[in-house]
């Protein structure tokens, strides 16, 4: 049979728009199926559209969810919009175009690129966080907490851009400057919306017991939440005539504090500037440090600070007085601000006493304080400790303790490193904050039936310059009644940040036109939790928490059936620019997701997106790479010129039940490099026979439909009459007709080997490099080095060259 031109295009939006008109991957409301639910981070929608890097975890839980769909789940797979946000607000500002005209624009654009990359979404489902029917319940989410008591208002210390003129959070900061404009960045008070998270800390953690995370996304909520033990010690400063409370996890090294140390904003500071002779040179320090965020006073390895001069605290164990630092590593947000330093045995504070030539004690016995501190709490015995002498650390942590709390002087304290989230925001683009306040009645919460609080038109959306939102323009839509009095009272004009509409997004999609709840009970009760959760490893700390937070919150007060949102979570690496750096615009090295579809098909794209290397590494594009892609499909192609009739034939059934079994065991572990690789490695054997049977083919078309699913529907539709792939049941292996025939090679790095790995005994040559780079240990040692050349040496050893 000769075969016509693979004509990508075509087939694509035919296929497309097929799968479109035959609603093909709507999920339905027959709750008595198997249910699988499949969840990406929805995007958020800016102008510049997707880069390639973008697909790439939509393209590998659309693997999953078709192959769920084979296997007979009913599937939802949705798709939304995270639409709310700064960028969209600066570019309205910038181009006098109202935010809704450009968030709708950009959707568009991202739909269409979407579409057109033919993934399985269920656009019936679609959300959109700046839709009033949708942040209804993201107002009424908030009110349910404010009830509660876990939104309050509070002076707050924050990071505020002098050219955004608006609040940032820590990780917005970077070296003192705006990450989004460049603009320097001060610290300023000011009054804002908080949720208290810190009294979810203790679930979130039990939480992570029951979910099935990758190790690190669950050791990077646990550092987040940063739980530790230890106590508060009541420190005597003399000139102040009070108590200075510190809190430390070595209660036990008391007798080794020489110094103490206050955060800069301390207000014993200012309580005191009288008494401190050199305060000129304090108030300095304390402006430099208003220009840093908390995450950088916190990870900068040089160590700064000022004494304060006249300044002495009492050691509450031994009476010894000790010199008072400011520095600005010690936060007042975390603790009590003030912390009491033991040189000998904390790496941090010998490098400050080192500086500031300050007295070491040592208390634990077993190192050497002159060379570096001592911190071996496992081996340890107390020394020059006074009643703790001979005891181990164990054994002194318990008895200063009860010795503190028996004289008054301190008591034993859990306390965690998380903050509570700063909640508001001084722009106009968000959701409005459902509040308002009464001269006579303070914050009362909005009714609920008055729900959605949509923002009121404006003419123009700059922030005030004082501080405040734009919406403090708009007195008749700020002037209202307070629902409690009935007298006059004012509408809060700060508005929700980004995170808020994203906190609860998975569960608007179980039930998303519902307009008298966020989602009906027996929708969440059906679809939750998400059985697989796939996103970048940099939203594994706040936007996991957060949507753990307020997922638990709704648990608890009985509006969702479950503790935990989402069953398992993995997380991909990032594709960098061809020379290995992040792709931005400044580099202009930011590949463009629509120029490779149009030149290489859709197909290709997603083939290459996951066979270019390990899921969970990062790795360089190389547009040769993805061409070789779609060579690969014009080959699969072409055998429709090699078909005969007939089942699989005993010679093929070993390699094609090794290549089914091989192909569905790696989708599952997310090695979908090797998947391809198996089934490269099948065709190449069908070329080498000159033949395939139509048995054969069959099998081969429905397990690469996930990631070629155009191509596969196009080839099945013309060579087989049993309806569409998506209906297919997934095909099952032989295990008996498997001839095990594998050897163990070294994989070497520069010589030097480092792994070994199994591979079956004359393996193509793409095969076994794809395997070798897979191996999580050689994965790990090639972390941010570029690999140069691999070498493969058949059955016997593979080599990586990498710098």
């Amino acid at each position: 049979m000769k075969e016509d031109n693979f004509v990508h295009s075509q087939i694509e939006k035919k296929w497309q728009q097929i799968w479109e008109d035959e609603e093909a991957f709507k999920a339905t409301d027959d709750y008595s199926k198997p249910k699988f639910y499949a969840l990406i981070e929805f995007p958020y929608p800016s102008g510049a559209g997707l880069h390639v890097g973008h697909p790439r975890s939509n393209t590998a839980l659309d693997i999953i969810a078709r192959k769920r769909r084979m296997e007979g789940y009913n599937v939802l797979y949705p798709i939304g919009w995270d639409a709310f946000g700064l960028p969209t607000e600066n570019y309205a500002m910038k181009n006098g175009i109202h935010p809704a005209i450009v968030t709708k624009q950009n959707i568009d654009r991202f739909r269409s690129q979407l579409k057109s990359m033919g993934f399985a979404f269920d656009y019936s489902r679609e959300v959109n966080t700046t839709d009033p029917s949708y942040y209804k319940w993201t107002q009424w989410i908030f009110l349910q907490m404010f009830k509660k008591g876990l939104a309050y208002k509070a002076e707050m210390p924050i990071n505020w851009c002098t050219s955004c003129k608006v609040g940032l959070a820590n990780e917005e900061v970077v070296g003192g400057r705006c990450e989004r404009c460049g603009g320097e960045v001060v610290r300023r008070v000011k009054s804002q919306w908080m949720l208290r998270i810190t009294d979810y800390a203790e679930k979130l953690l039990e939480g992570l017991d029951d979910v099935d995370f990758i190790e690190k996304v669950k050791t990077q909520q646990r550092n987040w939440i940063g739980k530790s033990t230890g106590a508060e010690v009541k420190f005597f400063v003399p000139c102040a005539d009070q108590d200075v409370t510190v809190y430390t996890t070595r209660p036990d090294t008391l007798f080794g504090a020489t110094y103490m140390v206050l955060s800069p904003e301390h207000p014993l500071v200012d309580k005191i500037k009288d008494k401190i002779a050199n305060y000129a040179q304090v108030e300095a320090y304390r402006e430099a440090a208003s220009h840093k965020s908390d995450f950088e006073r916190t990870e900068s390895k040089e160590k700064t600070g000022v004494r304060l001069e006249g300044v002495e605290a009492r050691n509450p164990v031994n009476g010894s007085m000790i010199p008072v630092f400011i520095s600005d590593y010690v936060l007042c947000t975390y603790g009590t601000g003030a912390i009491m330093a033991v040189p000998a045995h904390d790496e941090r504070d010998w490098e400050f006493a080192r500086k500031f030539s300050l007295p070491m004690i040592e208390v634990v016995a077993g190192g050497d304080i002159q060379k570096e501190a001592f911190t071996d709490i496992a081996t340890g015995t107390m020394v020059n400790s006074g009643f703790l002498d001979g005891m181990t650390v164990a054994e002194a942590k318990k008895a200063i303790i009860e010795h503190l709390e028996k004289t008054g002087q301190g008591k034993p304290k859990v306390n965690y490193k998380l903050r509570d989230w700063v909640f508001s925001r001084q722009r106009y683009w968000g959701e409005p904050i459902p509040v308002v306040k009464c001269p006579k009645c303070g914050y009362v919460a909005l009714p609920e039936d008055q729900l959605p609080l949509t923002l009121p038109e404006l003419e123009k959306y700059e922030p005030s310059g004082t501080g405040e939102s734009p919406l403090v323009q708009c007195t008749q839509w700020i002037k209202t009644v307070c629902p409690h009095c009935g007298g006059p009272a004012e509408r809060e004009t700060d508005t929700m940040p980004q995170w808020a509409g994203s906190s609860w997004y998975f569960l608007r999609y179980t039930d998303p036109h519902n307009d008298s709840a966020l989602a009906s009970p027996e929708a969440l009760r059906y679809w939750l939790p998400v059985d697989w959760y796939n996103g970048g490893m940099e939203h594994t700390t706040l936007h996991l928490l957060y949507s753990r937070f307020w997922h638990r919150f709704l648990y608890d007060i009985g509006a969702v059936p479950t503790k935990e949102p989402y069953k398992k979570r993995t997380s991909h690496g990032m594709i960098l620019g061809e020379g290995g750096e992040k792709m931005s615009k400044s580099r202009g090295n930011v590949i463009n997701p629509d120029d490779i579809v149009a030149e290489i098909g859709a197909d290709a794209f997603r083939l290459y997106e996951m066979f270019m290397g390990a899921f969970d590494q990062a790795i360089p594009w190389s547009t040769q790479g993805a061409r070789g892609c779609r060579r690969f499909l014009e080959r699969v192609w072409r055998l429709g010129g090699m078909l005969q009739e007939g089942d699989v034939r005993l010679e093929m059934a070993s390699e094609y039940n090794a290549m089914l079994k091989k192909v569905s065991q790696d989708y599952e572990r997310m090695k979908f490099n090797t998947a391809i690789a198996a089934m490269m490695s099948f065709v190449n054997t069908v070329y080498s026979n000159g033949s395939i049977t139509k048995g054969e083919l069959k099998g081969l078309l429905l397990v690469l439909n996930p990631v070629a699913p155009h191509i596969t529907e196009e080839m099945f539709s013309r060579y087989f009459d049993e309806g569409r792939i998506y209906n297919h049941a997934w095909p099952e292996w032989d295990e008996a007709l498997i001839k095990e025939d594998s050897v163990e090679i070294a994989v070497q790095i520069c010589g030097k080997v480092r792994a070994r790995i199994t591979v079956p005994s004359g393996a193509p040559e793409e095969q076994v490099r794809q395997a070798a780079l897979a191996e999580p240990a050689i994965a790990a040692q090639l972390a941010g080095k570029s690999v140069k050349k691999v070498i493969v040496v058949k059955d016997k050893l593979v080599n990586i060259v990498a710098v």
